[in-house]
């Protein structure tokens, strides 16, 4: 059946195209579409949210490379992106339904292989997402923590540092703040949504002309564009390796753009504005990203004293940047701090993106009984909104984050999935689209022609390679709290996933289960 690319009669009113595309695929509209292009948009911006991922892993970029591996390879990691973006908005146009990349998948494989693909696709999407909502809160939590120390003296002026206890009670505040707006109706959400799009847009254009503006010592042109920085302290002395590692700040932050794709069940005009949705953020992420860290970047005057533990905001770079240009220029780090606070009210708005579109995959995934306890998670209240995904999105991801109570290392191995894990989701019915599918899948309005398959390979290959590249060790020589453990937690939730399958899944999950 031909796909609707406009509104089509039902009964004596008009049907959105959205909506008959749902009804073709199986679905009742349950959820309220009540969504614009632009709000599509700005879920997708606002997880992205250059502001978050930037200033949470600039540590890491200048670790490893410094302003050579941040600058260029922004743009290494931003052109895949895109790519792996306009491969999934070609099978979001024919597919707009909240259940996004294991519906895909399920589709893409045909019937022998469906439930099987949809339910790794599916565990792998939903367990990145817990991930990063966790992470995302967990940094807000942590940067609150350096507003407070420098508000309080700096750590050379006695300022107070937070236990990782209080650290992870913020962090539980801010979850809870979270599951409230997301109880709230989709239209106020969508305001939310658009205010947090805007402000990432506004608070990264003065923040990269105010810091070195305000800033009393700046790197020359020559600095921020060809300096290395090998000084990195742990061991590793060759450049192509340090620079491959450096990318992880880069695709940490492009990370979350299939919210557009969960948010279709929501968007007027679905199969055209989702893939909208999900190109515009990416590519609108790039070019704003860029600038932020080349404004940022030229304020770099010394790696090492910004790195180290010892400095006023314990080792944060971006926040001692911020703290001392204000200070050197006026005697007080307040105007620092206020920036900072403009950072954080970003990154509150990606951890409140970040739980809808959990919620939303929740939701759809639950629909198809791929869940325990599915007809809990599965319920809408009377303001069409998945309540109980919502608040079961929260609870998870708090207790993901309460392994950084026993360990650093494990905590940074369950935040890994929401980089390698996530990306995994994406590859997965992409890879599908170019080999079980090649002949069979019929495109939607928007589609890549006779490129598709061409972009769905670069994009597959790309995942393959970062999930390699993240995997590496990052520290030499390699001991129990060095070891890179993205690789067993990723492993880990693999074989997990199939274990789960094999043993008892494979007997009931049949895949999306149509309810029209």
């Amino acid at each position: 059946m031909g796909l609707p690319t406009h509104t089509a009669e039902n009964g004596g009113g008009f049907l959105d195209s959205g909506t008959a595309r749902l009804k073709e695929l199986g679905y009742k509209q349950e959820l309220k579409r009540d969504l614009s292009v632009f709000s599509n948009f700005a879920f997708s911006f606002s997880i992205i949210s250059v502001l978050t991922g930037i200033t949470t892993l600039y540590n890491t970029g200048l670790n490893l490379g410094g302003p050579v591996s941040l600058q260029y390879g922004w743009f290494i990691a931003g052109g895949f992106t895109l790519i792996v973006g306009l491969a999934m908005a070609e099978i979001c146009s024919s597919y707009p339904t909240s259940g996004g990349l294991y519906y895909w998948s399920a589709k893409l494989a045909g019937p022998n292989w469906a439930p099987f693909a949809s339910w790794i696709t599916g565990w792998f999407n939903i367990v990145g997402q817990w991930a990063v909502t966790t992470s995302v809160d967990f940094s807000l939590a942590q940067l609150i923590q350096v507003i407070i120390l420098l508000s309080t003296g700096g750590k050379n002026g006695g300022g107070y540092e937070a236990s990782k206890y209080v650290v992870i009670a913020m962090h539980g505040g801010i979850l809870l703040l979270h599951a409230a707006l997301n109880s709230l109706p989709i239209s106020i959400l969508s305001f939310f949504g658009q205010l947090a799009a805007a402000w990432n847009l506004v608070g990264v254009v003065v923040l990269t002309i105010l810091i070195p503006l305000v800033a009393t010592e700046r790197a020359s042109a020559k600095f921020v564009f060809t300096h290395f920085n090998t000084d990195n302290g742990d061991g590793i002395n060759s450049k192509a390796y340090i620079f491959v590692l450096g990318l992880l700040m880069s695709q940490y932050t492009l990370t979350g753009y299939d919210a557009s794709a969960h948010m279709t069940e929501e968007t007027k005009n679905a199969e055209k504005n989702g893939p909208k949705g999900i190109i515009s953020a990416i590519g609108i992420s790039v070019i704003f990203g860029w600038f932020y860290i080349l404004g940022i970047t030229f304020a770099v005057t010394n790696i090492s004293y910004l790195l180290s533990e010892d400095n006023d905001a314990g080792g944060y770079a971006i926040a001692e940047i911020f703290y001392l240009a204000f200070k050197r220029r006026y005697g007080s780090g307040v105007g620092g701090i206020i920036c900072l606070g403009v950072v954080a009210v970003a990154i509150f708005f990606c951890g409140m993106s970040s739980v809808t579109s959990n919620s939303r995959m929740a939701y759809a995934f639950s629909r198809d009984g791929a869940m325990p306890l599915s007809s809990l998670w599965h319920k809408v209240n009377n303001q069409e909104v998945p309540i109980n995904a919502v608040w079961l999105s929260v609870v998870i991801s708090f207790c993901m984050a309460l392994t950084y109570l026993g360990s650093e290392v494990a905590f940074q191995a369950m935040v890994s999935i929401a980089t390698i894990g996530l990306y995994i989701a994406y590859a997965l019915p992409i890879f599908f689209r170019v080999t079980l599918a090649r002949k069979s899948f019929i495109p939607g309005p928007f589609n890549l022609g006779r490129y598709g398959v061409l972009v769905g390979w670069i994009a597959v290959l790309w995942v393959a390679t970062i999930s390699i590249l993240f995997s590496l060790p990052v520290t030499y020589p390699i001991t129990n709290e060095t070891l890179n453990y993205t690789p067993v937690a990723v492993g880990g939730l693999l074989i997990l996933t199939i274990s789960y399958w094999i043993l008892s899944a494979r007997h009931w999950f049949r895949g999306p289960v149509t309810n029209v």
